[in-house]
């Protein structure tokens, strides 16, 4: 159900209309969940919650891409995680976190969520 080159039909009724989301709001939202999660310190390119709350929500999408095809959603993420934190269990649960947080946000389908870290820091 596409209706735009990057914008998706997440509802439509009769009599209502249409509810539609572009793919850089996708990527707001996985990132937004991604940055919830212990041990995730940054986006890729140093974009923290600190910094979204003084700049704006456009800045966030960046290190994240969103792939839709037949109502199923795949995401790329590009993240810093603290130093000493195992990356195998903070990127299950970005994996997770995203997943379910896409699903519920947007009722559409996610198939899979890649995490790639970027770099890995102290606080």
């Amino acid at each position: 159900m596409d209706a735009g080159r990057d914008t998706y039909v997440i509802s439509s009724q009769p009599n209502l209309g249409a509810v539609l989301v572009t793919e850089n709001v996708i990527a707001v939202i996985a990132a937004m969940a991604a940055l919830e999660v212990d041990g995730v310190v940054s986006m890729a390119g140093n974009i923290t919650a600190e910094i979204i709350a003084k700049m704006g929500m456009k800045k966030l999408s960046k290190g994240v891409s969103v792939d839709v095809a037949d109502d199923e959603i795949m995401i790329d993420i590009s993240l810093i995680i603290k130093m000493g934190e195992n990356i195998v269990t903070v990127s299950k649960k970005v994996q997770e976190k995203v997943k379910d947080t896409v699903e519920n946000m947007t009722c559409m389908k996610v198939v899979n969520v890649n995490v790639n870290i970027s770099n890995v820091i102290t606080e």
